[in-house]
């Protein structure tokens, strides 16, 4: 019986881990996109848009092609600004990007609910984006935008995942 509740204890405590490891990376992809997303606003004055899925159209061969997570991050002037456009760590899940000309939204799914980094009600219930998906119908619960724009614009707030 001993064994049996230490082995229980091992594996919730190797599940969280693995959780809390993916969720790190995502907030480190998510980072390293918003910086490839300067250098391309720098290049060419403006955001890539966005498509009705969430996923980025700015490119190669002409700018106006969608970009593949887990695919290369390049202009229609072979300027490449990640050489993989990362993608969510775990299978099924996707990040959200929302762009326009002058501003970019990133979203992903947390799966530690207990971050200390996802926004919250005053009841401690976590918030999530209205109008993002980060896989099928789950909601994104996390973010960067850019430092004109915020997560909120066009996202509301809400505690239904």
């Amino acid at each position: 019986v001993l064994l049996g509740i230490l082995a229980t204890l091992g594996v919730g405590a190797f599940r969280s881990a693995q959780q809390r490891g993916r969720d790190i990376r995502r907030k480190s992809d998510i980072a390293n996109i918003a910086k490839a997303l300067e250098a391309y606003m720098n290049d060419k004055g403006t955001y890539p848009t966005n498509d009705s899925n969430g996923v980025m159209i700015g490119c190669y061969p002409d700018d106006a092609t969608a970009c593949n997570w887990g695919g290369i991050f390049q202009d229609k002037n072979s300027t490449v600004y990640m050489t993989i456009l990362p993608a969510d760590p775990s299978a099924g899940r996707t990040y959200y990007y929302n762009g326009g000309q002058a501003y970019f939204q990133l979203y992903a799914l947390i799966e530690n609910t207990q971050d200390a980094d996802l926004q919250r009600d005053g009841n401690g219930n976590v918030y999530y984006y209205t109008g993002t998906s980060c896989g099928g119908a789950k909601k994104c619960n996390w973010g960067i935008a850019s430092t004109n724009y915020s997560l909120t614009t066009g996202h509301a707030y809400t505690i239904t995942p």
